[in-house]
């Protein structure tokens, strides 16, 4: 049984809440006329009320055991918070634009990560609307959108959301979020959804008050893990997994990103994962039109992208963070926390060639041997990214890569990641090295789960040997650093950079070679010695080459290929790039490259 406010055709709302372990459960209306209805129980302890004449906006709470008073765990809209009523809503009302609309295979897809309440000055789905022109032009047709479901107080990440299937009131809620993707898909641009399945936040979180939704058999690092293989586990499985069918009909969502699967616990025969991607593949089938589900998963663990029947957990796709520690360490030189386990070219070579860099071997972060081999998944099954959410917010001073290594090395890692033969991921700011940080905020109503907060993320932060202190994550200063200047984009390095990452784009869309690829049409190999890495991707007729300087000096370097003659297409130290100038003549045999430190150069077979 689906939970939560039904609307009707004929005005009607059917209430259904799941409490199994209530005596008695009352719907509490609120506004606009008063009143207070028993419902029923059936045998599964799913409570219902039928109300004639509920329309939308109509605020509601439920009464258990006569005596605790509640918001709906299942609430499609809080418009006061999450502690006040619920509110019923419509979905149904919207008129959508996107009949065409027949979605965009993950292999062909640009994802762009961004966090609303800070991607504009507004922080609302409707600012977002107003920037989807600049992401087209830029080359963007995927946004992902950090959690949107309700958390408490006034600025979050999302992923302390309580209210899974309520939209954030503060953003535009549910109807904002229905503008957003109609907006987008008219724009031709994909939307996948981060959803939080392996935890609920701590403030405003009444789900134990209605039934067994968390257990004690296992334990998260944010608490109690929630129970989806323990007694009464069946419904607590349908809650999350109906939320998912929830955002892609009723939202008409192209994707989810599920945040660390890790912290998902179940021991169960049929997994919750592998159910829930099931269902989702059965939803896209009868439907028409592809839906995705991506997996973030600090395992390397290649079964998360294993089909369901072969039994895998049958995720699409795999957030690659072996990609980004790889490149991340060659760049900035950096050693401690996870950091420890990278920083050979080797790794960024085997990671081109297969994916997961651990694939057995001994990690001194895990302090045990990590991962197996992905070598036989297919590269669409990898985003990679130069940064992401985490990899900027979960720094001591929430740096982005730009402000951390000079323009030459940014410039080289962007193209790493748009000359890989994987899906690419960018961060919302990237493409113009935006100068603002992206740091870890939260706005809880309790001063000691705001302290905890902080203290716990200084815990976290210390083997990473960084030092200072990091910016408190309850004070409003540190949300307020947050929001992206738009008005960098068009100023100095800024400009060039995002002419950069066009250029990059548009070189990825005009050269089959440069997509996504099978593996048997990359070449990748690497010298530790002179830090370079040579790529080569084929496709069809067309033969493009990939060099990379990861060193401070400049190289005179012969790439590990026959003595024909190649047109250089990019050299990101020419001058039209800032650069300190190209060394490279327009054709060349290969023989003696000269490349500039930090630098990438994109040739194509003449």
């Amino acid at each position: 049984m689906i939970p939560g406010p039904h609307t009707r055709n004929d005005g009607s709302c059917a209430f259904v809440v799941w409490a199994p372990t209530a005596n008695t459960v009352e719907l509490q209306i609120e506004s606009p006329r008063p009143s207070r209805l028993p419902m029923k129980r059936d045998r599964s302890g799913y409570w219902q009320v039928l109300i004639p004449n509920t329309h939308p906006g109509t605020r509601y709470r439920y009464v258990l055991n006569d005596s605790l008073t509640r918001p709906d765990p299942a609430s499609r809209y809080q418009p006061q918070g999450v502690h006040e009523a619920s509110s019923v809503f419509d979905s149904s009302s919207f008129t959508w634009t996107d009949s065409a609309w027949r979605g965009i295979p993950l292999r062909k897809m640009v994802l762009y990560e961004l966090h609303v309440g800070t991607f504009t000055r507004e922080g609302t789905f409707d600012a977002v609307i107003g920037r989807l022109a600049e992401l087209k032009e830029l080359g963007i047709n995927a946004v992902e959108l950090m959690p949107v479901a309700q958390f408490p107080g006034r600025w979050n990440w999302g992923y302390d959301g309580v209210y899974p299937y309520a939209v954030q009131h503060s953003y535009g809620g549910p109807e904002g979020l229905q503008r957003l993707v109609d907006a987008c898909h008219r724009a031709g641009m994909a939307v996948i959804l981060d959803v939080v399945y392996n935890h609920i936040g701590p403030e405003g979180n009444y789900l134990a008050d209605f039934g067994p939704y968390f257990t004690s058999r296992h334990m998260t690092p944010w608490g109690p893990a929630l129970n989806f293989d323990g007694p009464e586990s069946d419904d607590v499985r349908t809650f999350f997994i109906e939320n998912a069918l929830y955002w892609l009909k009723d939202f008409h969502i192209d994707g989810l990103r599920a945040d660390a699967i890790h912290a998902i616990y179940d021991a169960s025969p049929q997994p919750f994962l592998r159910e829930l991607n099931a269902r989702v593949a059965e939803f896209a089938r009868e439907d028409g039109r592809p839906r995705y589900v991506i997996a973030e998963d600090h395992w390397d663990d290649p079964r998360v992208i294993t089909p369901g029947e072969c039994l895998g957990l049958g995720f699409d796709a795999v957030w690659c963070d072996d990609f980004h520690h790889s490149l991340h360490t060659l760049l900035t030189g950096e050693n401690t926390g996870y950091y420890a386990d990278y920083g050979e070219i080797s790794h960024l070579v085997k990671c081109y060639r297969e994916g997961f860099v651990y694939t057995g071997e001994y990690s001194h972060w895990m302090g045990r041997r990590h991962g197996r081999s992905s070598a036989h998944c297919p590269p669409e099954q990898f985003v990679v990214y130069t940064q992401n959410h985490d990899q900027v917010g979960n720094r001591l001073s929430s740096d982005r890569l730009c402000n951390r290594v000079s323009f030459e090395a940014a410039k080289l890692a962007s193209g790493a990641m748009l000359c890989s033969p994987y899906v690419p991921l960018l961060f919302m700011g990237e493409e113009f090295a935006a100068g603002t940080p992206f740091p870890f905020f939260v706005d809880y109503s309790d001063p000691k789960l705001n302290e905890a907060v902080r203290s716990g993320r200084e815990r976290e932060f210390a083997r990473f040997t960084w030092g200072g202190t990091i910016p408190h994550p309850k004070a409003e200063e540190t949300f307020r650093s947050a929001p992206l200047r738009w008005e960098e984009r068009t100023q100095g390095h800024h400009a060039v950079m995002l002419r950069y990452y066009r250029t990059l784009l548009a070189l990825r869309r005009e050269h089959a070679a440069l997509g996504v690829a099978e593996r048997s049409s990359v070449e990748t190999t690497g010298d530790d010695q002179k830090k370079v890495i040579w790529m080569v991707r084929r496709a069809e007729r067309e033969r493009l080459l990939v060099a990379m300087n990861f060193s401070a000096v400049e190289l005179s370097v012969t790439p590990p290929l026959d003595k024909v003659s190649w047109r250089v297409l990019l050299d990101s130290a020419a001058s039209e790039w800032n650069g300190p100038g190209t060394l490279l003549a327009p054709v060349s045999t290969g023989e003696g490259l000269r490349l500039r430190p930090w630098s990438i150069a994109l040739f194509i077979l003449e």
